[in-house]
């Protein structure tokens, strides 16, 4: 056989294109595109984590506090309460809430104490009679002072109007009318600090033109109709009349009742509201303001009959 020899020559080489089929395939991997193959791989499984408590258990979810409701159809949720005398419905959050706090106020009962001294003589306040003997025999004091007065004093009387208002069902006493007003409180020693005295009476007196008479049964047209359908100690209206009348509220602590604290303060208001001008009840210089059962056997009482009602 023959030796072939190859020869070079000055000329350059011709470069063969790239789709010649003497040079090697192309590589036939190619770069993903961003997105591509995805659906047909299988999905990734994600670790589940629990929390573990520091004593090495895991925490179980909280359950809710599940209730019954039971209905009773004969008996009334209306509850009386018999230490503070608020009605209330049994089973209402709100209502038993304000019970509570109502409750637990008349029963602690208010103080007067060193702080509300200290700025009487600032806001006017004056001691109407000392050393007010009770049917028990306990003395005690009656003050006296404007019912829109600031500060310690103001404070103090804005939380015992609140449990007025609670204890009556009244609404609450608009500005003018606390511009125009009295407070006469009743204070006894505390027989826990000797420093402090308890509020056990209250009195708000307000001067009007125009009140009204009280009519018996049998001056009213209505009489029959009166006698079978009215509430105890209601009560008919006659005629206005133009006089000067003082009272608004009454409280005093189911503790210190039937002890003359009432007829001492009523007593008292009449004869210091207006300067120089005693009130005679019984000529009719006194009117209550919708007095409940309790207050109209009071008024009745206290102004033998002659004490007369207005309006607000």
């Amino acid at each position: 056989m023959t030796k072939v020899k190859r020869t070079y020559s000055s000329r350059s080489r011709l470069s063969l294109p790239s789709s010649s089929p003497s040079s090697s395939p192309p590589s036939t991997t190619k770069r993903k595109r961003f997105g591509e193959g995805v659906e047909n791989e299988p999905p990734t499984k994600k670790r589940i984590t629990t929390k573990t408590s520091p004593s090495g258990r895991s925490a179980k979810p909280k359950q809710c506090v599940l209730r019954q409701l039971h209905f009773s159809i004969e008996t009334s949720v209306l509850r009386t309460c018999t230490i503070c005398g608020l009605s209330y419905t049994r089973g209402a959050p709100d209502d038993e809430s304000l019970h509570r706090a109502h409750c637990s106020r008349v029963q602690r009962g208010m103080e007067w104490g060193r702080e509300e001294e200290r700025e009487a003589e600032k806001v006017g306040v004056e001691e109407i009679q000392s050393a007010a003997k009770l049917k028990d025999g306990k003395k005690g004091r009656i003050i006296c002072f404007k019912a829109n007065v600031g500060g310690r004093v103001g404070s103090k009387l804005a939380i015992l109007l609140e449990t007025i208002n609670l204890a009556l069902s009244s609404p609450p006493l608009s500005t003018d009318i606390l511009q125009s007003s009295k407070a006469y409180l009743y204070l006894i020693p505390s027989l826990t600090n000797a420093h402090r005295e308890k509020i056990v009476g209250c009195v708000i007196a307000q001067r009007i033109s125009t009140a009204m008479t009280v009519a018996a049964p049998s001056e009213t047209l209505l009489e029959h109709w009166l006698q079978s359908t009215r509430p105890q100690g209601s009560f008919a209206i006659q005629k206005p009349c133009l006089r000067p009348s003082v009272y608004h509220v009454y409280l005093s602590q189911s503790a210190h009742r039937r002890q003359g604290i009432a007829s001492r303060l009523l007593s008292a208001a009449a004869a210091t509201f207006i300067h120089g001008c005693p009130l005679d009840p019984v000529n009719g210089d006194v009117a209550f303001t919708q007095p409940t059962e309790g207050g109209h056997a009071v008024m009745q009482q206290w102004g033998g009959g002659g004490v007369r009602i207005y309006e607000e």
